[in-house]
């Protein structure tokens, strides 16, 4: 990792780390249209999503210990060129039910990209200093996320929802271009024994086992909820029950990423000067008084889109200090086996989030109580978290 300059790794881990996001956020426009277009249920809509994700939650248990023993780089080229081939089919796919199989796949492939992009952090960098580059990586990441919102908005609204999906194409193989052609190697001593069962169960259970592992990684997974319930719903929310245009709603996801890009850029002033479990509390009050107002304003009458956005615009400002240290926090104690560490993460946070678009798809009524009150469930959780869980563990002081 000496090889790359700060300034381009930061480049490389916003791209990884963005993946997955702009898979959501650039898509997520065009799912009402796409739904119509390939005479899909809701429920099946849903699954292009939680297919996807739950593939991607599932593959990183497979990818981690793959990195581990073979290094960060060969799994990259290798997951990346598998995202964008199967983004291409997923371009073509003539029904519903090959979209949803060709998501999957791409999920399964995206699982290496995010599981290695954690892990490169932990190969050369303590927790906190890990906490604090993943903060810029993840200010870079809502930059993208800022573009694709209104680009899937218009994409969806003037050319359809294949388009939106070619250019989830033409991001991968961008990507897997700057990683071939700029990243070095950054793991120092691959683990000849990292796909042995003895070793992988040994080491599920060494992460399971751990309170800092448990802790983090409930605060990334319930973080996770709030997020994947407003995306897999608000499109549906906002176009559907409130008569907005996609243009319109990508606006509003626009106002959602430019918000927690504030939020990364508060990690890091936080963190210097009020450390992690500080840190942690704050944000777990603004995220719960984010989730209680929203509630609170889908059961006023005349409060409109403003009584939604608003509140989760709090509720993101709070997730840009809590994702980067969730993330990194759960992987700090592991430098041994940071790729499997990173993917048993990945796997739980994608658990959530497949049990969320599972519930939603049965779930949405055609009225905004489905999404207000299952953000609200997982900000009432995010808070126990951050004051119960984070504050009893004191493995990572001192780092």
């Amino acid at each position: 990792m000496k090889r790359m300059s700060e300034p381009m790794l930061i480049t490389l881990l916003s791209l990884l780390v963005g993946t997955m996001p702009i898979c959501t956020d650039l898509y997520l426009p065009a799912l009402p249209t796409l739904k119509v277009d390939l005479g899909a249920t809701m429920a099946q809509a849903q699954l292009t999503l939680t297919g996807m994700l739950l593939a991607f939650g599932v593959s990183q248990l497979f990818w981690g210990p793959l990195s581990d023993r073979w290094g960060r780089r060969p799994v990259l080229l290798t997951g990346l060129s598998a995202f964008t081939l199967a983004g291409a089919f997923c371009v073509m796919a003539p029904s519903i039910e090959q979209l949803i199989l060709w998501r999957t796949i791409q999920g399964a492939a995206m699982g290496s990209v995010v599981m290695c992009a954690r892990a490169i952090v932990r190969d050369g960098f303590s927790p906190a200093e890990g906490a604090r580059l993943m903060s810029k990586a993840f200010t870079g990441l809502g930059v993208i996320l800022c573009l694709s919102a209104p680009l899937g908005g218009w994409l969806a609204a003037y050319t359809g929802w294949r388009s939106a999906l070619s250019v989830l194409v033409i991001y991968g193989a961008a990507t897997g271009l700057l990683v071939w052609g700029q990243f070095r190697e950054s793991l120092h001593t691959p683990d000849p024994r990292a796909l042995q069962w003895r070793v992988l169960s040994g080491n599920w259970l060494r992460f399971l086992a751990n309170p800092s592992f448990r802790a983090y990684t409930l605060l990334s997974m319930c973080t996770y909820g709030y997020l994947f319930t407003y995306l897999a719903s608000s499109s549906f929310v906002f176009i559907h029950v409130m008569g907005l245009t996609n243009l319109q709603y990508g606006l509003i996801l626009l106002c959602s990423t430019s918000s927690y890009i504030v939020g990364t850029w508060m990690c890091r002033r936080w963190l210097a000067r009020w450390g992690l479990r500080k840190s942690i509390i704050l944000a777990g009050g603004m995220t719960l008084s984010g989730g209680i107002a929203l509630a609170i304003c889908a059961h006023i009458p005349g409060t409109g889109v403003p009584g939604l956005i608003l509140p989760f615009m709090l509720i993101m400002l709070a997730h840009g200090v809590h994702q980067p240290i969730g993330q990194t926090g759960a992987v700090g104690p592991f430098p041994d086996a940071a790729g499997a560490a990173s993917a048993m993460g990945g796997f739980l946070m994608m658990l959530v989030a497949f049990g969320c678009g599972t519930w939603l798809g049965h779930s949405m009524d055609g009225t905004v109580f489905p999404m207000a009150h299952g953000i609200l469930f997982w900000c009432v959780a995010v808070a126990w978290v951050a004051w119960v869980l984070i504050q009893k563990d004191k493995t990572l002081d001192g780092h």
